[in-house]
C-alpha cells in the first residue's frame, strides 16, 4: 500500500487497522466502525481512502454489506481506490461486476472455511481433545504432544503454540473436586435447589473458576456438563458464521465418552439430570392451571412460597413466566390475594436487575484500564485500591396524590465512599437516571427524593453513568505526560 501510495503520489495521513479480527461481522471490528464514524463526521484530513483489496471491507454473507459501507465513503466525498485488485474502481460496469463477483467469492470463501474447520473440530473432538473454552470449576486444561506425551498445565488465558499440540481435561485441585461432588451430592441426595446450593458456596467463601460469586446459573452449568463423568461433547450450540445462535439438538452433538478422568459418579450424574428433565416436563397451560387450583382449594391460599415449597408443582417463576405474572396465573384461577402483591413482581425484576447493573459497571471500568474488584457478601465495589463504592437500587412509589417519590437508605454502617443511586422509572422497569453521591457530602443516611429537588441533591443527578465512568479510567504515565 506504500509502493501504490508512493505511486501515484499521495501522502498516508492515518491508518485503520483491525488486526487478527473476523471480517463475518461490522461488530468487533472497532478500525472500520471508526473509519466510518470518521467518514460520517467529514472532520478527517484526508480525501482518499487506501483498500489493499475488495475483502478487507469484510467476507459478510450478506454480498451487500461490503458494498454498503463502501458507498457510505463514497456517499461522503471520499475516492475508494483499491491496491491489490486488476481494476480500478471508477463505477464502470466492469469494475461493479468484478467487486460484486470479489464480495460473492469472500463470503463463499468464509462459509466454505467453516465447514473445513467444523470438520476437523468434530475429528479431534471425536480422538478426545479438547476443543476451546476454559476447563470449568473442578477442572483444568493439559497440554500434550503428538506423542500423547504431557507438556504442562495451561493456565487461564494461555493457548498451545504448536500445531500438533493437544488439550485434555484433567482434575483440578483437590477443593474443587470436593465441593463439585458436594454440589452433586447436595442436589441429589438433599434435594437442594441450585439456588440454595450457590447461597451455601458463597456464604462459605468459596468463588467459581472466575472468581465470582455462584449463582443458580453457574451452579446449573456444573451439574448439566458431561465433562465432569469424563464426557467429550461438542456442538452442542452453534454460531456458524456469525448469523445467530442456535441450540441443537442432542442428534446433532458430536461426543466422545470415557475420554477424561472422571470427578464425579455417572450415577450422581445421571440422577442429577432425571431429576432436572422431570421438572423442566413442559406442562401445557391448562395442567400448570388445574395443579395450581387443586393447591388452592386444598391450601385455601396461594402464595409464592406455598407454590414452590409443594411437590410435583411448577415454580413459581414458571407460572410467572408462562402467564406474564404469578398474579394474572392467581386471577385465571378464579383466586384474589387479600392484598396487593403487585410489589412483589416488582421487586423481584429489581432484584434481577441488580447483578446486571453491577457486572455492566465492572466491565466498563476494566474497559477503562482501571481495577475492580467486588467484594462477595458486601458487593461493594473496590475500584483502583482507592475508592469503595456501594449500588443501590431505588424503587419508584407513588403517593396518594399520583406523584412519584423515591426512598435512599445508604449504608453508614460500612461507610462506602460513593453510593450508585439508580432511580428506576415509574413502572419500575428501567433505569431513570442516577445520583452519585459522595460520602463526605452526604450526612443524612435516608434520603426522600422528588421529582424535583432543588440543586443541593440534583447537582449529584446524572442521566448515565459516563461521568463517573471517566474518573475511574487510568493511563500509563508516559501516554498522561
Amino acid at each position: 500500500m506504500q509502493e501504490y501510495a508512493g505511486r501515484h503520489q499521495i501522502d498516508l495521513v492515518k491508518t485503520y487497522t483491525d488486526g487478527g479480527r473476523s471480517g463475518l461481522s461490522f461488530n468487533g471490528r472497532s478500525a472500520l466502525q471508526n473509519l466510518i464514524a470518521d467518514v460520517q463526521a467529514a472532520t478527517t484530513e484526508f480525501s482518499i481512502i487506501l483498500i489493499l483489496d475488495v475483502t478487507r471491507w469484510g467476507r459478510y454473507q450478506d454480498v451487500d454489506e461490503s458494498a454498503y459501507y463502501e458507498f457510505i465513503c463514497r456517499k461522503s466525498g471520499y475516492d475508494v481506490q483499491y491496491v491489490a485488485e486488476q481494476f480500478t474502481n471508477d463505477g464502470s460496469l466492469q469494475s461493479n461486476l468484478m467487486k460484486n463477483i470479489k464480495r460473492s467469492m469472500a463470503g463463499e470463501y468464509s462459509r466454505e472455511l467453516s465447514v473445513k474447520v467444523f470438520a476437523g473440530q468434530c475429528r479431534l473432538i471425536e480422538k478426545g481433545y479438547r476443543q476451546g473454552g476454559p476447563a470449568g470449576y473442578g477442572l483444568r486444561r493439559q497440554l500434550i504432544d503428538e506423542h500423547g506425551e504431557t507438556k504442562s498445565e495451561l493456565k487461564r488465558g494461555e493457548h498451545k503454540s504448536l500445531q500438533t499440540d493437544r488439550v485434555i481435561l484433567i482434575p483440578g485441585p483437590d477443593e474443587e473436586i470436593k465441593n463439585v461432588r458436594w454440589m452433586y451430592s447436595a442436589f441429589v441426595d438433599d434435594y437442594m435447589q441450585e439456588k440454595e446450593i450457590a447461597a451455601n458456596l458463597n456464604n462459605r467463601g468459596i468463588l467459581t473458576d472466575l472468581g465470582r460469586p455462584w449463582t443458580r446459573g453457574t451452579v446449573h452449568e456444573v451439574l448439566t456438563n458431561e465433562k465432569y463423568i469424563g464426557n467429550n461433547v461438542f456442538n452442542r450450540t452453534s454460531f456458524k458464521l456469525k448469523q445467530r445462535h442456535v441450540v441443537n439438538p442432542p442428534e446433532m452433538w458430536i461426543r466422545s465418552d470415557g475420554v477424561f478422568k472422571a470427578i464425579v459418579e455417572p450415577r450422581y450424574y445421571y440422577e442429577a439430570q432425571g431429576i432436572i428433565r422431570e421438572r423442566c416436563r413442559k406442562f401445557t397451560d391448562e395442567e400448570m392451571l388445574t395443579r395450581l387450583k387443586t393447591l388452592h382449594d386444598k391450601q385455601g391460599w396461594l402464595s409464592g412460597l406455598v407454590i414452590d415449597e409443594t411437590e410435583d408443582m411448577p415454580s413459581s417463576s414458571a407460572y410467572a413466566h408462562r402467564f406474564g405474572s404469578l398474579i394474572r396465573a392467581y386471577q385465571l384461577i378464579g383466586f384474589t390475594p387479600d392484598r396487593d402483591y403487585s410489589y412483589i413482581e416488582t421487586n423481584k425484576h429489581l432484584r434481577q436487575l441488580y447483578p446486571e447493573i453491577v457486572e455492566d459497571t465492572i466491565t466498563r471500568i476494566k474497559e477503562l484500564g482501571g481495577d475492580v474488584w467486588r467484594e462477595v457478601g458486601s458487593d461493594f465495589l473496590f475500584i483502583n485500591g482507592e475508592l469503595k463504592i456501594s449500588i443501590v437500587i431505588c424503587r419508584c412509589q407513588q403517593t396518594q396524590a399520583g406523584s412519584n417519590r423515591w426512598k435512599i437508605h445508604l449504608d453508614s454502617s460500612l461507610m462506602p465512599d460513593i453510593t450508585i443511586a439508580v432511580r428506576m422509572d415509574a413502572d419500575n422497569k428501567e433505569a431513570l437516571d442516577y445520583y452519585i453521591l459522595p460520602a463526605l457530602d452526604i450526612e443524612d443516611p435516608k434520603i426522600r427524593l422528588a421529582e424535583n429537588n432543588g440543586i443541593a441533591l440534583d447537582s449529584y443527578r446524572f442521566d448515565d453513568l459516563e461521568d463517573f465512568f471517566s474518573l475511574t479510567r487510568r493511563e500509563k504515565i508516559p501516554e498522561a505526560a
